[in-house]
């Protein structure tokens, strides 16, 4: 005998079938117990994911705040001692780890402002919600990022000239240490709450961040060099410091437009999305698929195939249970799917599930 597996939605969607043609009682006695208990665990199932659901959505605002904040944080507690560091070295390297908190306040307390904006819910003037904050204010980062990278050049290029005399290199050197310690645990912690929420702005901090770690180690082994005797070394490490810098910047702004594009979903989401739709009962294709991403909101549509002779209410309700299904594999997603008869549908897309 083929084993029947139920989904939640589908034993939804099945019962309200039979009761529209005179009641449950011949679907009972069409499942086997085996069948029945399936199905009475993924309605279990169902209802966690619901649950599971609405804390991703709730945890979401708690995740993406923490992790601005705490950037903002570290971001001023370092400029205060980068500064205090470069008026005892005299370092070009450690001016350059200076100006680069400079950009991580302003990058990081507007990160912080535009995160608590896209969180705000949908209303009549923004009817899709506010998620594209998080890509401006990406795009707003890879700017000043740019900028800091091009004021590092010239800086670089001005000592390789001219070089200057260093000044205590030690007290740079336990600042480069201790700032990099700091940074890479909130590269982790940000790396996490990515991992979590996929809030780009979270991400385009993040990836500033990570140059962070390695300008800091640069600039330690910088100032190694030049206490040493490499008078160039510490010029040399800050022009390479501003190519890095600018490599992400341009990276980061690449991102940023490509979701102010509207650029489509991961490939692995939409597989999922069509892996789902090609098994759900009654649908024959699917066509017209359009995806997007703005901010923590995922846009799904889609036009489903169905029979000619199937009622409108029936493909109604498969149609709706197919938008929970999707709702609740990515949570917080905005669904809308269109019902199309076959004989509606061109020749090149019938029976066929076109992503």
């Amino acid at each position: 005998m083929k084993k029947t597996v139920f989904s939640s939605a589908t034993l939804v969607t099945l019962i309200k079938s039979e009761q529209q043609q005179g009641g449950i009682s011949a679907f009972c006695q069409r499942i086997t117990p085996a069948e029945a208990v399936a199905a009475i665990y993924t309605v279990h199932c169902f209802l966690m994911s619901k649950r599971s659901g609405r804390f991703m959505v709730s945890s979401y605002a708690r995740l993406v705040t923490s992790a601005a904040i705490a950037a903002t944080v570290l971001a001023c507690v370092l400029l205060v001692v980068k500064t205090i560091a470069w008026w005892y070295t005299g370092s070009v390297s450690v001016l350059a780890a200076l100006v680069d908190s400079l950009v991580d306040v302003a990058a990081s307390l507007t990160s912080l402002l535009v995160v608590r904006y896209s969180l705000q819910p949908a209303d009549d003037d923004h009817a899709f919600g506010h998620g594209k904050a998080e890509s401006l204010a990406a795009l707003a980062q890879s700017m000043f990022i740019s900028g800091s990278a091009l004021f590092l050049f010239l800086t670089s290029i001005q000592h390789l000239i001219t070089p200057g005399q260093l000044r205590a290199p030690v007290i740079g050197v336990v600042v480069a240490v201790c700032a990099l310690a700091s940074t890479l645990m909130l590269v982790l912690f940000q790396r996490w709450v990515v991992s979590k929420t996929q809030s780009q702005a979270i991400r385009a901090d993040m990836l500033h961040y990570q140059s962070d770690v390695m300008m800091n180690g640069a600039i330690a082994l910088a100032l190694i060099l030049s206490w040493h005797g490499f008078s160039y070394a510490d010029a040399l490490f800050a022009f390479g410091i501003g190519i890095y810098i600018l490599i992400a910047a341009i990276r980061m702004g690449y991102e940023a437009v490509q979701s102010l594009l509207d650029r489509a979903l991961p490939e692995d989401d939409r597989q999922q999305i069509i892996r789902i739709v090609s098994q759900w009962p009654g649908v024959c294709g699917a066509h017209d698929f359009r995806s997007r991403q703005s901010g923590a909101t995922k846009f799904i549509q889609l036009h489903l195939e169905m029979a000619d002779d199937l009622p409108l209410r029936v493909a109604h309700d498969r149609a709706d249970a197919l938008e929970k299904a999707l709702k609740n594999l990515f949570p917080g997603a905005d669904v809308i799917i269109h019902q199309d008869p076959s004989s509606s549908v061109i020749d090149e897309k019938r029976g066929r599930f076109i992503i």
